[in-house]
């Protein structure tokens, strides 16, 4: 067996233990907010590893891998990002654990300009 093909294994194995990490995260976290955390890096760097993996058993594959690498790292931090500002704008409470939303200190902060153009 090739060498490179046993590094891709194990490689391959890393990423689908990261995805099964993220799984246990999605039913252990207590809020959405939290699970969308914990599934979206868990399922970013698995499935970078294991089409990382994949790519060393089979470099002919290198061009679709790539394509496929680059856009999980661009449109998964994107989607949970828009899931999660979705989740608050529709008032999915937050865990009693929570002590800072950034969310909503950004919905209530009103620049003083704006207080001009409203008054006028």
């Amino acid at each position: 067996m090739d060498i490179l093909a046993v590094i891709g294994a194990f490689i391959t194995l890393a990423g689908s233990i990261f995805l099964l990490l993220g799984s246990i995260g999605l039913l252990r976290m207590p809020d959405c907010y939290n699970r969308i955390q914990a599934g979206t890096k868990a399922s970013t760097l698995g499935t970078i590893l294991s089409f990382t993996g994949i790519l060393l058993i089979m470099p002919g594959w290198w061009g679709k891998l790539l394509i496929l690498i680059i856009s999980v790292i661009i449109t998964n931090p994107v989607s949970s990002h828009v899931l999660a500002r979705a989740s608050h704008h529709i008032r999915v409470p937050l865990t009693k654990a929570t002590l800072v939303d950034k969310y909503r200190e950004d919905e209530e902060y009103i620049p003083v300009d704006n207080k001009k153009d409203n008054n006028t």
